[in-house]
């Protein structure tokens, strides 16, 4: 299989439906450990898989356990990621030094796109993305997300890019680097919590059959890049956008009074917007990430019966 199978570990379950070639749909752990506070975590988890089973996939959360690429975590290493305190948040940078070390790591969008790419996942449901951050030309911010949309061929289903990001920059990186960024049923790009964000999107998707058509495509006509499919939060419960871009904007400036930069930023100011909101934003974010879920198991689904799909160029194989 190649040095990579040193480094990761497929759950049976996964392991069966890629082999299958059922519908899977890799969820990140960044959102466990950093995201929310325990209990919500663990509790939005095990929603969010139950989500994708009900919509006729196998789910697959994927972290670094012990040195590894767990790709399908256990109800056991659910519970480590949601109550440990010390859980590396780790982006493609951090990989080697979690491998090296042994060490338990949540993973990023980034990360989360690699693990499924080795192991054959094509589909990835997160919250938002990160992006280009507000002030870039001060502080050279930019996610490295981004840079993996742009290598590593996974659509990531996601409400657009966090609102505490540069929406119109995030598109212009995005369209330098050939992703192709598709609206879910919209030509606006979402803000993540409320439905608009004034920047339209290139293209629009009516469904999910249209939108595994186009990653088909995509991917067998040798484009190598990941896709992001952009899915407004669910209507009732979008914020305001007026209204929560006046609580990021008081976030944003905390985070600066505070000295917060660099990777501890997003979930500083996801925190401080909790806060802020009296936790309407933690409920928004909650219901996005299942209807993220949905579609990408729905869009899954119509992947797995679109013939001669390539797998990824960077899938660690069994032998023959």
């Amino acid at each position: 299989m190649g040095q990579k199978s040193t480094y990761i570990e497929v759950g049976p379950e996964v392991g069966d439906a890629i082999a299958d070639g059922a519908a899977v749909v890799a969820l990140e752990s960044t959102i466990i450990s950093h995201g929310m506070p325990y209990p919500k975590n663990i509790e939005t988890a095990r929603e969010v898989e139950a989500v994708v089973r009900a919509a006729g996939a196998v789910p697959a959360t994927i972290a670094v356990m012990d040195g590894r690429f767990r790709i399908g975590l256990s109800a056991e290493e659910l519970e480590v990621l949601a109550k440990s305190a010390d859980v590396l948040k780790a982006s493609r940078r951090d990989l080697g030094v979690a491998f090296a070390r042994k060490l338990t790591a949540a993973t990023t969008v980034a990360t989360t796109m690699i693990g499924a790419a080795w192991a054959g996942i094509r589909v990835f449901a997160t919250g938002g993305t990160g992006g280009v951050h507000r002030g870039v030309e001060q502080t050279m911010d930019v996610s490295a997300d981004l840079q993996e949309l742009a290598r590593t061929g996974v659509a990531v289903v996601s409400a657009g890019v966090k609102s505490i990001l540069d929406i119109p920059r995030t598109l212009e990186y995005l369209e330098t680097m050939g992703v192709p960024v598709l609206g879910f049923e919209t030509r606006e790009f979402p803000a993540f919590f409320s439905r608009e964000s004034g920047s339209q999107v290139a293209h629009r998707v009516e469904s999910a059959a249209d939108a595994a058509g186009i990653m088909a495509a995509h991917w067998n006509s040798g484009l190598g890049s990941g896709l992001l499919l952009a899915n407004p939060i669910p209507a009732e419960s979008a914020m305001d956008p007026d209204y929560i871009e006046g609580v990021i904007a008081r976030a944003v400036a905390d985070a600066e009074a505070a000295g917060v930069v660099g990777k501890d930023i997003t979930p500083y100011l996801l925190a401080r917007i909790v806060e802020l909101t009296d936790g309407k934003s933690l409920e928004a974010n909650i219901a996005l990430v299942k209807n993220n879920a949905r579609v990408a198991a729905e869009v899954a689904s119509a992947l797995a019966e679109t013939p001669r799909l390539r797998s990824p160029a960077n899938r660690v194989r069994s032998p023959e």
